[in-house]
């Protein structure tokens, strides 16, 4: 058999992967790959304009199809450009492999030009990284690259390709399977803890099950289900679980967090006993660590053992896959039910019920005002839902409004950045998903704000058809910070006011896409429709309430049930359409 290039293994190994796309933004040291890659049919290349979108495409793959997503930058700018994304990829636990370029290994340390430490800058944003050093080695690097990525907890990995190693030649034999000393992750969780779990389960009479993104990764949907179900316990879900079990569900009280439902918080605080399955107590779900769950026994099942305890004492940490754990769990539960659960619970469920009437998610839109950012959010749900769409959010008010608003049903239909909380991620990745499924509808819920830190990847949704329909929530503000300032800095908008926003419709047309701007309430329907019917990337520009603030919220390190639901008195005698402020709020000073 003849021997092959670096390039050409790199080409063969990720067929062996399956992969079918990769996003990618070419450099002088990735040229060779890049030539083999033109030369194939069978992995599809969109090219990016930026390598930061390149890996959030990536990231909105994965999320949208449970499969590994795949990007190929260059060395040094090109390296630091695709940090952003892989830190937000290892924050939410994204499987995504990443491939840069390097110097040749002889000039590796010499400071030559485009010459990063990628090893060494990528070290805390990645579950694992390589630095190929000879091209025999490259085939089994490859294939334990997206083993380490896709397996235990899901990650970012990154291979350091030198230019050399793309040219030399080696002959190509791809492992059937890999074993990596000290790598074994725990999938079946310990019977005696899962016993345990299953008592405790059985004696609550006021449990929640707190459910996070591990329930997506490894599929557990189903099993979350059956175990909700079986023992009629309420579902709260982290930002990033929003899917695995259907939101309208009678069983599911919503998000729950800083931004979460009132019942979705109160539940947890009054809780006697909480089931964690893939959910890590991050800030924003536990608010005052020493006043979290006062009452309540914990159980906490995670792949991740670094995960349990770390924030939050548990009584019964389970260790395992949360697939495995549950399937487990419930076959124990099935075997012990006696049909009581609904009778048991049910004090527990008039409680709930109870909060949920008293204080609902909810907004008043005056047909002659300015559309509130709600109000558009939930007409896009309702006009959409049908369809089964993937849905995408920046990072912002409107993310949480869309938390809020969209009651979706399946898994992997929901895409954000929850951990790193990365402005411009939403629109990148809504067009990772569809490069996956490109006769999906695909919608992107952005900010004025975050849209623009990545609008460049305009070209890339022309060039590659990839038809994203983008609804810009425009208020001129980054929105979440003026939220804060208002309520916490007496209304001092130092640096969030925008001033001045690109005409949206203007700036899609310049790049071959379609604009459209949605002014009224009456026109919130209409407007949806045309830009849904458009075969094309669709920008929708929706001028809205500029001051409309997201409740309810919890104050940073507020108690779950401290939630502060509405403006305060002063911040409601506020014209709607008074515009940016006092003249005091302009930024002629340095503020901190």
């Amino acid at each position: 058999m003849a021997q092959l290039t670096g390039a050409e293994i790199f080409v063969e190994a990720l067929k062996r992967e399956g992969v079918k796309t990769i996003f990618a933004l070419p450099g002088g040291v990735v040229l060779k790959i890049f030539d083999v890659l033109h030369q194939q049919c069978d992995i599809e290349v969109i090219l990016t304009r930026h390598e930061q979108a390149a890996g959030h495409m990536a990231e909105g793959y994965a999320k949208a199809t449970g499969k590994p997503g795949v990007a190929l930058i260059t060395s040094g700018p090109g390296m630091t450009n695709v940090i952003t994304a892989l830190a937000d990829a290892y924050m939410d636990s994204v499987p995504m492999v990443c491939f840069s370029g390097q110097v040749p290994t002889a000039l590796i340390g010499n400071d030559a030009f485009q010459e990063a430490d990628n090893i060494g800058l990528s070290r805390p944003c990645t579950k694992y990284n390589f630095l190929v050093k000879d091209v025999n080695d490259l085939a089994q690097t490859i294939k334990e690259a997206f083993y380490i990525a896709t397996t235990g907890r899901p990650g970012p990995v990154l291979v350091d390709i030198p230019k050399d190693i793309s040219m030399d030649k080696a002959d190509f034999k791809y492992p059937d399977s890999v074993s990596i000393r000290g790598y074994n992750p725990t999938y079946e969780g310990s019977k005696w803890k899962i016993k345990q779990a299953a008592d405790a389960i059985m004696k609550s009479r006021r449990p929640i099950l707190y459910i996070g993104g591990g329930v997506l990764l490894s599929g557990a949907s189903q099993e979350v289900r059956e175990l909700a179900e079986m023992t009629q316990i309420p579902v709260d879900s982290t930002l990033m679980a929003l899917g695995s079990f259907p939101g309208n569900h009678p069983l599911s009280l919503g998000m729950l967090g800083m931004h979460g439902s009132y019942v979705a918080n109160m539940a947890m605080h009054y809780s006697d006993l909480v089931i964690a399955v893939g959910a890590r107590f991050d800030d924003r779900v536990t608010g005052k660590v020493s006043e979290f769950c006062p009452g309540a026994k914990i159980i906490h099942i995670d792949i991740d053992p670094t995960s349990i305890r770390k924030n939050i004492h548990v009584d019964i940490p389970i260790v395992g896959d949360c697939k495995c754990v549950l399937q487990e769990l419930n076959n124990m539960l099935r075997a012990t039910a006696n049909g009581n659960q609904k009778e048991l619970r049910k004090p527990w469920w008039d409680q709930l019920n109870e909060w949920r009437t008293e204080h609902p998610l909810k907004y008043e839109q005056d047909p002659e005002q300015l559309i509130k950012p709600q109000y558009l959010i939930d007409r896009v749900y309702q006009l959409t839902k049908d369809r089964d769409p993937v849905v995408s959010t920046d990072v912002g008010q409107h993310q949480m409004w869309s938390a809020q608003y969209f009651h979706l049903a399946n898994p992997n239909t929901w895409l954000t950045s929850g951990g790193l909380g990365t402005m411009g991620f939403g629109f990148p990745a809504a067009l990772g998903a569809q490069a996956a499924y490109r006769d999906r509808l695909v919608l992107c819920i952005a900010g004025d704000g975050s849209v623009q830190m990545n609008t460049q990847e305009l070209a890339t949704a022309v060039v590659s058809k990839l038809p994203v329909k983008v609804f810009i929530i425009n208020n001129r503000f980054h929105g979440m910070v003026r939220q804060w300032q208002d309520l916490f800095y007496e209304g001092r908008y130092a640096s969030s006011y925008l001033d001045e926003t690109p005409d949206f419709v203007k700036l899609a047309e310049a790049y071959g896409a379609a604009g459209l701007r949605i002014q009224t309430p009456k026109d919130v329907d209409d407007g949806i429709r045309e830009a849904i019917a458009i075969d094309k990337p669709v920008f929708i520009d929706v001028p809205v309430h500029q001051f409309e603030n997201c409740y309810p919220m919890i104050p940073a390190g507020g108690c779950n049930h401290e939630m502060i639901l509405e403006d305060p008195p002063e911040l409601q005698k506020r014209d709607p359409a008074e515009g940016k402020g006092t003249a005091e709020s302009k930024d002629t000073i340095l503020t901190a």
